[in-house]
């Protein structure tokens, strides 16, 4: 690989010539900045980012960490934070943690090793070493749907308790009045709204909640093929169930069909999430569809807001969600 001081010999120039043209920091002659730019294109020469981001203290990286790249939700807010960081001249460094607070910590530090200009974090839930490096607010960051316990940054997040009143509200508005509820981990800010949500939608319509009718998962396929067995084995099953995203709820029509229960005919399914994959189950999922990409979008235009001002009041915002119907739900009949 080249380097500055052989583009310097070919052009005939010193390398702090070179470096001027490279930054823009002095007036260079046009034919001395003209055979600085033919020796680096003969040269293959690719500048040091991290020697220019010593010189000029930005790296015009973003780091992002993300719970776990398997989910398909997060494929596509990371979509939404590149397209939108792309247009505003940023790259992205991405990490997953694999719900692991101690690696999240690690990677964290290793991100802020590389200098990045700012963070986007979505938490896999906290410890001390993860708190005292966010702790510096002079480190630009945004959190998105799940809040980091001690920690000052901006918020981004869908309306998840309205999501989750709209899906319960579908099925009572379908007759159903034995609904059981899949939540995610209880230490999530998200999964607590979504109970919220349908623990309103079945006050309103007046129905009695059942502590057996809600199970605790993980937000995997897995989890929610469990929580279905354990649904299905009560003595008094229920007739729909709200599934806080979509993973879990296919994970659960598989084990329903292991079951022999039909979907929607003996039970009825709302996901969350509304993933590509929801489309194409059988029969295809009805959902609670959160605007994923925009809330990429919305959380990499609040970081660049904040890199560029710190001084700004933080920002909290809700992003609407929307019911999407499809196959996996119908009226109630009674058996």
């Amino acid at each position: 690989m080249a380097t500055m001081k052989q583009v310097a010999e070919k052009a005939g120039v010193s390398t702090s010539t070179v470096s001027h043209v490279l930054n823009n920091t002095r007036i260079v002659s046009p034919d001395a900045k003209a055979r600085v730019q033919e020796a680096i294109s003969t040269l293959r020469y690719i500048p040091s980012a991290v020697a220019r981001s010593l010189k000029n203290d930005r790296t015009h990286t973003i780091g992002m960490m993300i719970p776990n790249n398997s989910n398909p939700y997060f494929a596509e807010v990371i979509q939404g934070v590149e397209d939108a960081s792309f247009q505003f001249g940023y790259n992205i460094i991405l990490c997953n943690s694999y719900d692991d607070p101690k690696k999240q910590a690690a990677y964290v530090r290793v991100l802020l090793e590389k200098r990045i200009d700012g963070l986007i974090l979505v938490a896999s839930g906290s410890d001390s070493a993860l708190t005292q490096l966010l702790a510096d607010e002079a480190l630009p960051k945004v959190l998105v749907d799940r809040e980091v316990a001690g920690v000052a940054a901006d918020f981004i997040q869908a309306d998840h308790e309205q999501g989750a009143y709209l899906a319960t509200k579908y099925l009572l508005d379908l007759g159903h009045r034995n609904i059981a509820c899949v939540s995610g981990p209880k230490d999530l800010l998200s999964s607590r709204d979504r109970v919220s949500g349908y623990l309103r939608a079945l006050k309103e319509y007046g129905v009695k909640f059942r502590l057996d009718c809600l199970v605790n998962s993980d937000f995997t396929s897995q989890g929610g093929y469990d929580a279905f067995q354990q649904l299905l084995a009560l003595p008094q099953r229920p007739s729909a169930i709200f599934v806080s995203n979509d993973l879990m709820a296919i994970g659960g029509l598989c084990a329903a069909s292991a079951a022999g229960v039909r979907i929607p005919d003996q039970l009825s399914v709302v996901g969350y999430d509304d993933i590509a994959l929801a489309s194409f189950t059988t029969p295809p999922l009805t959902t609670i569809a959160q605007p994923k990409h925009e809330i990429g979008g919305v959380t990499a235009r609040a970081l660049v807001e904040r890199m560029l001002d710190h001084t700004l009041p933080f920002k909290r915002e809700k992003l609407p969600t929307k019911l999407i119907i499809r196959g996996s739900t119908a009226p109630f009949t009674a058996a």
